[in-house]
Parts: C-alpha cells; sequence; structure tokens
C-alpha cells in the first residue's frame, strides 16, 4: 500500500479548460519538476505559452506552489483520493510589455505640475 501512495496522478488545467495529463509522479518529484513537464508538453498551438519555468505558477488546493517543495509536502489531506487524479490549475505569468521595460529603464525625472482654480 505504501508504494501505491507513493505515486501521484495528476492533470494540469490551463486556463483554457483544455487538459496536460494525466501524468503519474513520484511524491518526491520537485514542484520545479513539474514545471518543467508542463513546459514539454505545452501544446504547440496555443498561444501565449510559457517560455521558461519562471513564466508557470501552478496551482492546487488553492495555493500556488513554491519551486523548491516537494508533491508530498504539497499534497493537502482534504483533496487526497485513493486511486483519483489531482488536478492543478496552470497560471502563465504574460512578459512584459516593451513600454513597462522601457519606463524601468529610464531614470525618473520630478515633474512638478500646478494648477491654478
Amino acid at each position: 500500500m505504501a508504494g501505491v501512495q507513493d505515486q501521484l496522478e495528476i492533470k494540469f488545467r490551463l486556463t483554457d479548460g483544455s487538459d496536460i495529463g494525466p501524468k503519474t509522479f513520484p511524491a518526491a518529484t520537485s514542484v520545479a519538476t513539474l514545471k518543467e513537464s508542463v513546459l514539454a508538453q505545452w501544446p504547440k498551438e496555443k498561444e501565449n505559452g510559457p517560455r521558461t519555468v519562471k513564466d508557470v505558477k501552478l496551482i492546487s488546493a488553492g495555493k500556488i506552489l513554491e519551486n523548491n517543495k516537494t508533491l508530498g509536502e504539497c499534497q493537502s489531506p482534504l483533496c487526497d483520493i485513493p486511486g483519483g487524479v489531482t488536478t492543478m490549475h496552470v497560471v502563465v505569468q504574460p512578459p512584459p510589455l516593451e513600454k513597462e521595460k522601457k519606463a524601468t529603464n529610464q531614470p525618473k525625472q520630478n515633474k512638478c505640475v500646478c494648477v491654478i482654480l
């Protein structure tokens, strides 16, 4: 029985409602490894896909999972159904806009504006 609990079946739900998986992972798998798996399996026809692991956020049981944690550490006892599939939601952070990059690179200028009523 202990060997069965060491394996978790997970599917990843994308923002458009489509799924990646389900796939079985050992409980010792890190969240960063899960993100790499999502990145590798990301549908090529989808626009605005993640470019790096840092662009992906995984949410399970309402909590954003941290890269340095393992599946076993993130597992919620409320959502643990023996033999069931765990659904993790995938959120992709959009890349910063070019205007925002330029604005952050330029030094801030002090501006004074007076309004006479």
